[in-house]
Parts: C-alpha cells; structure tokens; sequence
C-alpha cells in the first residue's frame, strides 16, 4: 500500500512540474534585458529633450536624445543607455502601468518594468520613426509617426496613412520606408465624443471611426498643428503655426496669434503652453477664470530655448523638456538639471 501511494506522489510531482513548464510564457524574439543598474548620473539629459512625465509611483520619465532618463526625486536614471543609441522623442504609460518610448529610426520601445521589447517596420508598425504615442478610452495605444499613424490593440498594428491632403486607411499591410516622409502626426486626441483628432504638418484631420475629414474654419484648413488637447468643458485647442486656437465645437477662437509649439492642461484646469515671443520662447499661463473668454489673462515665464513638452508634477510644480535638457518651474524660479560644466 505504500509503495503505491509512494508511486502516485511521484507521478503527481512530475506531473504538476509538467504543468508549471507548459505554463511558462515565452519571451518574445524582441525582448531586450534590461541593465540600468550602473547608469545613475546625479543630473539629466544635456541635449534635446522632447518630453516629461509623471507615471503612477511618482517617477517622472524623461525622453532625450541621449536616451530615457527616470527621476526618482532625488537622482536621475538613463534606462536605455545600454538598450539603444537611437533619439528617444515621445512617452507613453498605459492604464496597465507599463511604458512605451518612441524613438526616430528605431520604433518604439515597450517597457514592463524589468525588460524591453523593440516594435519595428518588421512587425507591423508604420514607421520607425515615432513623434507621439496615445492610449485611447479602449485601450489601443495609437502611435504618431512619419506618414501616418498605427494602432496597436494588444496583437497587431492596423495602420493609417497620409497621402497629400487626405488620410485613410492601409489595408495593405505595408510599412513606410525609413526615409522620412514629407509629413509627420504629432498629436492625437479621442474627444469626448469619441472623435479622433490628428495634428499633423500638413492638414488637422478629425476620424469618426469610419472615414477621415480636414478640419477647418470659415473655409480654411488648419495646418502645422503640433499639439491638440480636450479641456474639462470639452473644448478643444490647437497649438500650431497659426497660433493658438481654442474650438467648442462649432465657432473657432485665436486665443494667441504666436507660434504655439505645445499645449497642457493641468489639473486646475489651467492651460499652459509653449509660445514664440520678440525676446524668445515663453512658457505662458492662461487663468482659468478667463481661459473660455475671448481674451484670457495670460502670464508669461520667459524662457532661454524652445519648450516641447511640459507636465505638471504631483507637487503642483511644472516640468518642461527644451532644447538642452529638462527644467522645474516652483512658481518663482526656473531650475535646470543638467551637468554643471555644460550650464551657461
């Protein structure tokens, strides 16, 4: 009777073991080791910087060209210095936690906390060379590239290309080469409708899911858009080449006639942006009370170089990527964290 329970426990560890083996998900032919643990430089990037922003845990990541850099409060982290040498341009995280960094000439790089995995041409993205990334309300993450845009449901990428004044779907398969394009998608945004918003170099499109229109007013398109976004009363603003405009869904309102490179809006409801002035670049503040008005108060921070990016940190502080590196805003001075011999 022993032997045979003995028996038994033994085919039952083997088959158990089996079952642990089988369930073992295998990493995909892309995924890269990560190796960060000797790249702690106590200040951040010194070059161009494209974008900042604050995950769930209070991180702040950081897209330069020098690489991905994570700031924990008190020093700075380069996390792709051993992965990839490519300019890292644009950042996303996702409702799940996990990063995406998009790179021009190398795709986008998924990060799950402990490895990478490097999306390309080869499995299906548009191009390699990624402006912005956007999670939609359904969870498709959309990535905006050079000609067109890719969406991303967790499996495959279906993509959209731009081909003169119109934008549509490619159900070819095909990818564009990476030689760079003649337009690139800088911005999207899903409204509150469910309406996609594309800012592009060329033409603003808006997608209702079925087929792609040219947004324009009083007859005129809007073109150069570089940043589009949604504020709490729905409206929406776009930042580009003709200015600063601010749409409520049917009458169009040049807020700032000035280049606006970037738009934000933070938590107070406060709309930042990134304009050009006679003396330079501003970081320029609208006050909420007036922001809907025709002529909004605005405030601006001048500025040595020109903003990309801008984010408004847990500390209610504003953090802005430049063309040298990244900056702290406390509401009095402006702090940069590059290296000390490199400071002007």
């Amino acid at each position: 009777m022993m032997s045979h329970l003995y028996v038994y426990i033994l085919l039952l560890f083997v088959f158990c073991a089996s079952c642990k083996e089988q369930n073992k998900t295998e990493l995909p032919k892309n995924e890269i080791k990560s190796k960060t643990k000797d790249v702690i430089p106590s200040y951040g990037p010194n070059s161009v910087t494209r974008s900042v922003k604050q995950d769930r845990k209070g991180n702040l990541w950081i897209a330069s060209w020098e690489g991905v850099f994570r700031y924990d409060g008190k020093s700075f982290t380069n996390l792709t210095s051993e992965i990839s040498t490519a300019r890292f341009f644009s950042i996303l995280e996702d409702r799940k936690g996990n990063l995406w960094f998009g790179t021009i000439g190398s795709g986008v790089y998924y990060y799950d906390g402990g490895s990478f995995q490097n999306f390309t041409t080869r499995d299906g993205l548009i191009n390699n060379e990624i402006v912005c990334i956007y999670e939609d309300r359904s969870g498709n993450i959309w990535f905006g590239a050079n000609g067109g845009v890719s969406r991303y449901d967790g499996m495959s990428f279906r993509n959209y290309t731009m081909s003169g004044n119109v934008m549509s779907e490619d159900r070819t398969g095909r990818s564009l080469p990476d030689v760079r394009p003649s337009n690139e998608v800088s911005s999207i945004l899903e409204d509150k409708t469910g309406r996609f918003w594309f800012g592009t170099k060329g033409n603003t499109f808006v997608y209702d899911g079925k087929a792609f229109a040219v947004f324009s007013y009083n007859g005129k398109p809007f073109t150069n858009v570089r940043s589009i976004i949604e504020d709490r009363k729905g409206n929406v603003w776009l930042g580009g080449n003709d200015g600063l405009w601010r749409y409520d869904g049917s009458v169009c309102t040049n807020v700032a006639q000035k280049f606006g490179g970037f738009v934000y809006k933070d938590r107070s409801g406060i709309i930042w942006t990134s304009l050009e002035t006679s003396e330079g670049w501003a970081l320029s503040r609208y006050d909420e009370k007036s922001v809907s008005t025709n002529k909004p108060t605005v405030t601006e921070i001048k500025s040595k170089e020109v903003i990309f990016g801008i984010l408004e940190a847990r500390d209610g502080s504003i953090w802005f990527a430049g063309a040298s590196g990244v900056y702290r805003y406390d509401g009095n001075t402006i702090t940069d964290f590059r290296r000390k011999e490199v400071k002007k």
